[in-house]
């Protein structure tokens, strides 16, 4: 199920598109229910700048009507009869790679299974279907929250900050970016111990390319913070301790934080590590979230600068926000390297890019080259 295929996606294919004055971003709603049809399309066409220009029941309907209606986004379902959700998208990635695709999916064993597959095939993005909201007014709401953002994320809409990473942090005096060229001598002195990822849209793509790269040898723990749910974080760390040579777990409470493994962050709770009788072990908690996040990068980020103050690399993935910006702060000024994944290979820049505008990068990276440099600073 989770080995790598020829059609899967390259999430390089992809830029953030800006519209045009007047233009909206097109929306075809692809699912055979009937009311998430209308409920989906009256939640979109409340906002200005998104218009449903159709609907289809199925996958073989869906692609008949791309090139009727020219979609800029297809929302769609995984169960429909016909031509199911997994299918529907080989074949939109395989004629239509520029087209954008978020997937609906249910908070169920299966219904996770199958979006993590959805997300190695080349989806953009996933929402949680509603489920006991309680009232059509509420599952409105919530749908709007949750589908809306994560449309408008991969365009610059006339009128807005174009992207996270435009916006001038306060607490940070913003320097000129460094570049993914930055001469070697650039390098901490302090030794590493500790490697700390933050990731978010387009983040199991992206960690699935790069962590099997980490040789079997590798001598730092590595902790990772996905902008997941529970259950979705699990399936996540079982699809990737199946393809690394590195084991790969989803961390738990009281865990020893070890060379040589990986530790991804449970959906609801921050990961943080602490100093515990001579060693560090994983703190996980509910406290509130960070940047709208639980869990958050910036929590496990900075907790990493109290149990190993500079001595950590930092990495900053794909994802929306500015998730991570303030403890990548922290990290830099404690003397730790910090990378951040370039424009041109990430799903959204925007984590990676609020890093990079407030001059915090040492490197900024495509995807292939992070762990070479990871492997170089250690």
């Amino acid at each position: 199920m989770w080995e790598s295929t020829p059609d899967e996606y390259d999430m390089a294919t992809l830029n953030k598109r800006l519209l045009q004055p007047g233009e909206r971003i097109r929306v075809l709603v692809v699912d055979d229910s009937v009311v998430i049809r209308r409920l989906v399309t009256h939640a979109l066409e409340q906002d200005p700048a998104l218009e449903v220009v159709g609907v289809a029941s199925n996958g073989l309907i869906a692609l008949q009507r791309i090139p009727q209606f020219s979609p800029d986004v297809l929302t769609l379902d995984i169960e429909m009869p016909e031509m199911n959700g997994l299918e529907t998208l080989r074949r939109v990635r395989r004629d239509y790679p520029q087209l954008r695709v978020i997937m609906f999916s249910t908070l169920t064993e299966r219904g996770a299974a199958v979006t993590m597959e959805a997300l190695t095939l080349g989806a953009d993005d996933y929402v949680t279907k509603a489920s006991n909201e309680g009232s059509l007014d509420r599952s409105m709401t919530r749908l709007r929250e949750d589908l809306v953002p994560k449309i408008k994320q991969f365009f610059h809409v006339p009128g807005q900050i174009r992207d996270a990473s435009r916006l001038e942090p306060a607490h940070v005096q913003a320097t000129p970016p460094a570049r993914w060229d930055t001469p070697v001598g650039r390098i901490t002195k302090v030794r590493p111990k500790v490697l700390v990822i933050g990731v978010s849209t387009g983040g199991p793509a992206a960690l699935g390319a790069i962590l099997p790269d980490l040789p079997a040898g590798f001598r730092l723990p590595v902790l990772v913070v996905q902008h997941m749910p529970p259950l979705f974080t699990r399936l996540l760390a079982e699809r990737l301790h199946s393809i690394c040579r590195l084991p790969v777990a989803e961390a738990a409470h009281g865990d020893p934080v070890e060379s040589g493994k990986i530790l991804i962050a449970p959906g609801d709770f921050h990961l943080k590590v602490a100093s515990s009788g001579g060693g560090v072990r994983v703190c996980l908690d509910q406290s509130p979230p960070l940047n709208s996040c639980r869990p958050a990068v910036d929590a496990l980020f900075t907790s990493a600068g109290e149990a190993y103050g500079g001595a950590a690399i930092a990495v900053i993935l794909t994802g929306m926000g500015q998730d991570g910006l303030r403890g990548a702060e922290i990290l830099k000024a404690q003397g730790a390297s910090v990378l951040a994944q370039d424009e041109p290979s990430s799903v959204v820049w925007g984590m990676p890019g609020a890093v990079v505008k407030a001059g915090l990068a040492d490197c900024v990276l495509p995807l292939d080259q992070v762990i070479p440099e990871i492997l170089r600073r250690t």
